[in-house]
């Protein structure tokens, strides 16, 4: 398995992984917001990896910048969405990402990531929920235990807590 930067060439597999890998009732939803961040043009730019099995898309997520308010010196960015197709679920496609992602992140000096899922599965990387609690999300959560962060590199932390503000792809508060 290759793990590489997404392009817009890969835009109908992207929407498709996602389109397969989540529920009737969120599938659009996040399938368009793939896309979207694929297209968004950010600053820093958005981080989006794709997962190829014998030349065949199989997995893909994004890292879009947020901004934490009172605190410049922090770089920020947060994890969504990730998916996989259902037939490459349970072979660490999407870990590999999320290692990927994260050590890319690294290396370009962003001192934070945040990620609204699953604690128990986001735990494995290193997400903890008293990391993120110093940072609001954007929106209100229907699932407040969800909202975990991981430091990468250290910082000086500015105003705590602080607000987050995220790219437009992100500004729908259906996604939270």
């Amino acid at each position: 398995m290759d793990i590489r930067p997404a392009t817009p060439l890969d835009r109908n597999d992207i929407y498709h992984i996602h389109w397969s890998a989540f529920a009737a009732d969120e599938r659009e939803m996040v399938a368009k917001l793939a896309v979207d961040l694929l297209f968004e043009k950010t600053s820093p730019r958005t981080v989006s990896l794709v997962a190829e099995s014998e030349g065949i898309i199989v997995g893909h997520t994004a890292f879009s910048p947020v901004t934490i308010e009172n605190n410049e010196n922090c770089r920020g960015y947060i994890l969504a969405p990730l998916g996989v197709k259902p037939d490459y679920q349970k072979r660490r496609i999407g870990s590999k990402l999320i290692a990927h992602g994260l050590q890319q992140l690294s290396d370009m000096k962003v001192n934070i990531v945040l990620v609204y899922g699953n604690p128990e599965y986001y735990g494995r990387f290193g997400f903890k929920t008293d990391t993120a609690e110093h940072y609001r999300p954007p929106y209100p959560l229907e699932y407040p235990f969800g909202w975990q962060g991981i430091v990468l590199n250290e910082y000086s932390s500015g105003t705590l807590p602080a607000a987050t503000a995220c790219v437009t792809s992100l500004r729908d508060p259906a996604l939270w």
